[in-house]
């Protein structure tokens, strides 16, 4: 079971939700997808943990083969090509890796080099593979280092957590595609019913089941709830504000290995995903 673990903004309560879920499985997979700023691993702590660069591929050009044809720079959607003197020039900061100018160019000038984007760590946390995507600085793109986070999923895994960027861009699109069900962590505020709604027309667009859970929800604001009622949305559960939650999250712990009462909580949170999977 592959779970996507979504929110409309940050500090919603996303990776509490993520890494408590993983944490309380019997054999769990965590995939932390949020490459630009990943969290998880300073609560799960993984061990023996090893690096793998991500690379894209980007042109190069021969100019003595290049006639400045402008075929390439006029394929180019991105703008990531110019000429200039007469001369191709490349920004690799803004290119991403389509593999069309190569193809397009009739004097076969253009060939393809590696760039590095990022790194993917992989290491244990008890009964958790922990596997976190971290994009290099200044990059356009995170999709290329979260498909290599997703690429070290464990087939045998009783459980996939996919601790997925906030919001609805293309990286939180391509992290909740892999998933079988998507949680929707949100506040019960009306900024937090506003992103909650794009998440889910997100969600209903890659055409995947989800749930809701409602962190923090010791409010009077009832209008998420009235949401969930009229889209038919199961409200998975209710996450009150705890000053104990919080002084753990604060410490990077993950709370339901320190609190009894939080780890019958997300016990009774997976029983209820199985079953709405498996409806």
């Amino acid at each position: 079971m592959k779970l996507a673990i979504l929110s409309g903004k940050g500090g919603t309560g996303k990776t509490f939700v993520a890494v408590n879920l993983a944490a309380v499985a019997d054999k769990a997979v965590y995939i932390d997808c949020d490459v630009e700023e990943p969290n998880g691993r300073l609560f799960l702590k993984p061990t023996d943990t090893k690096e793998t660069v991500v690379t894209t591929l980007i042109p190069q050009f021969d100019g003595t083969k290049c006639t400045a044809c402008r075929k390439c720079v006029d394929f180019c959607r991105f703008n990531a090509l110019v000429l200039v003197k007469d001369k191709p020039m490349v920004f690799t900061e803004i290119c991403h890796s389509c593999g069309g100018c190569p193809l397009v160019c009739p004097e076969g000038a253009i060939t393809e080099i590696e760039k590095p984007v990022g790194v993917v760590e992989t290491g244990q946390s008890a009964n958790v593979h922990v596997v976190t995507g971290c994009m290099n600085l200044g990059e356009a793109s995170g999709i290329p280092v979260i498909n290599a986070a997703l690429s070290q999923d464990l087939k045998d895994s009783e459980l996939t957590v996919i601790d997925c960027p906030p919001g609805t861009a293309c990286s939180a699109m391509e992290s909740a595609d892999y998933a079988d069900y998507c949680v929707i962590v949100v506040e019960p505020t009306a900024f937090g019913l506003h992103n909650f709604k794009m998440v889910y027309e997100l969600v209903t667009v890659l055409n995947k089941p989800c749930g809701v859970i409602i962190n923090k929800a010791d409010g009077e604001y009832h209008e998420v709830e009235k949401f969930c009622d009229e889209h038919n949305i199961p409200i998975l559960c209710r996450i009150p504000y705890s000053s104990k939650l919080a002084s753990l999250g604060a410490g990077a712990q993950v709370a339901s290995l320190y609190d009894e009462k939080t780890a019958k909580l997300f016990h009774d949170l997976l029983t209820d995903i199985k079953k709405e999977v498996h409806s």
